[in-house]
């Protein structure tokens, strides 16, 4: 409890005695590079992948003859969309981008850098951390929307080369009684793990004490901690949301 309560003052902080608006404009921008150039590459590889074996699993669980091949495409359709497209990506980005923030948070407390902003007047908590959040806001739906499209491809070539079904039952089980609500279940989604995302991996570096040993055990604790709180926030928003 007393973790909690220093992490929603941490979060208090972000807004009082904030900088000028445009001093963030650059820095969100910044941020928004750095998070989600660097993490395309991992995305589109755990993006394709899970899509791909996806389709070749349910084709696989598909025995009976009853059923229409086309169902595999619905149901690579509706995993990735519900499911794997934000809860997987932003599981796999908790580790790329969440230690990230910590170890480079937490670098520049033990170097002293943060406590010089401190003794400036700034409020470093505010200036280093609030741009981070917001940039994360931005860029997780964009990625898991990548992540949503690649996963779908994936699935679309692995079903298709290897025969399991034809390029033509693949698309109409995809359009299929589509919901488009899905999709809006999946950004909200994507926003909020992207929040606790990144605040939970700041508020690991920004205390850290010690030095660099100290450092990796702030990324270790961010990271699992992110994706502690990414899977219960992922059980309860579906329990409200569906």
């Amino acid at each position: 409890m007393a973790q909690l309560g220093k992490y929603l003052t941490f979060m208090g902080n972000l807004f009082s005695n904030r900088e000028k608006f445009n001093v963030y404009i650059n820095r969100v921008v910044d941020e928004c590079i750095l998070i989600g150039i660097d993490s395309i590459f991992i995305v589109v590889i755990v993006s394709s992948f899970i899509g791909a074996v996806t389709a070749v699993q349910t084709a696989y669980n598909l025995v009976s003859p009853l059923i229409p091949t086309y169902v595999i495409g619905l149901i690579v359709r509706d995993m990735t969309v519900l499911e794997l497209a934000p809860t997987i990506t932003c599981v796999v980005l908790s580790g790329k981008v969440g230690s990230n923030i910590a170890g480079g948070l937490g670098t520049m407390r033990i170097t002293e850098q943060i406590d010089a902003l401190e003794v400036m007047g700034i409020n470093a908590a505010s200036y280093l951390v609030l741009p981070k959040v917001i940039a994360s806001i931005i860029v997780f739906p964009m990625l898991v929307i990548l992540s949503g499209f690649l996963s779908i491809f994936g699935g679309y070539l692995s079903g298709t080369l290897t025969g399991v079904i034809t390029p033509q039952e693949y698309i109409y089980g995809i359009r299929a009684d589509f919901n488009a609500y899905n999709v809006t279940f999946a950004l909200i989604k994507s926003v909020v793990f992207a929040f606790l995302i990144s605040s939970i991996s700041s508020f690991q570096g920004f205390y850290t004490r010690g030095g660099a040993l100290e450092v990796g055990k702030s990324s270790t604790n961010a990271v699992t901690n992110s994706c502690i709180a990414v899977l219960l926030a992922d059980f309860i928003l579906a329990q409200l949301l569906l």
